[in-house]
């Protein structure tokens, strides 16, 4: 058995990993250590509740004393770390919650483990630190072009920025100390867990509820989406197969202009559902003030995993976003046709 350490475990991506890994690796022994913030949600794990291979503790990565007890408790020979702050308006609020959680938590946990590691030649070589980033810290693109994984940083939110920070911690600790540690950047997420205050359930909560649909600005913003089990199957392969220090772009090579997106969901939503005022969900799409910094376009060049591990997204975007739109329909307790 191999004892895996999974960060940020009750989140949106970490429990759609959980649930992969543990179907996937019957020799894995997994603990799930997450402080439980509002974007948390256990529930999504309850199908592992009986299961011998599956732990939970609720740690918070900003206390480096109980980081410390669980690290050189449970000895893990792995982490996939997902855990952060990940609300972009949130951070522009109030950024010090995300310093902490994405910075000072990601060294935290690093640190303990390089500690616990560095103890046994072999473990040092063979455990493997995963670490999840997003491409919100290569900044911003004009109307063409991708993110590669030598994109130059440029950050523009206090988010991305923290985010950006974590990144070259973990990139420190294998140029410095030699760690077998791996990067994964990813575009936009979405599917099952999701929180609610995220793009996609947004649209479909106030939709269904009759509100109107906030957009920001003209909706001309662009995003490259990526199904979340396609995420899940890209982190694996990059912990499994990916080269000690490297970094690896996972996109859904799926980049839709924001208010298309939005109208998209609410064709959806009127062939799942009962259409929305006078026939039509997208007469609710209001326009509401910009977000702060907000960055026109990313869009991910995963060529590189794609050519040297073998993986890309399955699946068209329509497909899989009629899958998850259902899927919150079920949430909130909307009847379907």
């Amino acid at each position: 058995m191999k004892n895996i350490i999974i960060t940020g475990g009750a989140g949106f991506i970490g429990s759609n990993l959980i649930l992969h890994l543990h179907s996937k690796y019957p020799d894995y022994n997994i603990l799930n250590l997450d402080k439980l913030s509002y974007a948390s949600d256990l529930k999504y794990l309850e199908p592992l509740n009986e299961s011998d291979r599956y732990n939970f503790i609720k740690v918070d990565l900003v206390d480096r004393a109980e980081v410390s007890k669980v690290v050189k408790s449970f000895k893990p020979d792995g982490v996939f770390h997902l855990a952060a702050e990940s609300h972009v308006d949130n951070s522009i609020k109030g950024p010090e919650p995300f310093v902490l959680s994405n910075v000072v938590g990601t060294f935290n946990i690093l640190e303990e483990c390089r500690q616990l590691w560095n103890e046994d030649e072999e473990s040092f070589a063979n455990s493997r630190f995963l670490h999840v980033s997003t491409d919100e810290v290569y900044g911003t693109l004009g109307d063409e072009g991708l993110f590669v994984e030598t994109t130059p940083y440029a950050p523009n939110s206090p988010y991305s920025a923290s985010k950006a920070g974590s990144d070259m911690i973990v990139r420190s600790y294998f140029h410095t100390y030699g760690m077998n540690v791996v990067t994964t950047n990813c575009s936009n997420n979405y599917g099952p867990h999701q929180h609610d205050e995220k793009l996609i359930p947004t649209v479909i909560r106030t939709a269904v509820s009759g509100n109107n649909i906030p957009v920001y600005g003209k909706g001309e913003n662009i995003r490259d989406w990526l199904f979340v089990t396609d995420h899940c199957e890209a982190i694996d392969l990059a912990y499994h197969k990916g080269k000690s220090g490297h970094t690896y772009n996972v996109g859904g090579n799926n980049e839709w202009m924001n208010i298309n997106l939005v109208k998209l969901i609410c064709d959806i939503l009127n062939k799942l559902v009962d259409k929305g005022p006078d026939g039509d969900y997208k007469n609710l799409i209001s326009f509401v003030t910009d977000r702060l910094g907000h960055d026109f376009r990313y869009a991910i060049d995963a060529t590189k995993i794609r050519e040297e591990l073998g993986w890309a997204p399955e699946g068209a975007l329509e497909q899989k976003l009629t899958e998850t739109v259902s899927w919150y329909l079920d949430k909130y307790d909307i009847a379907k046709k």
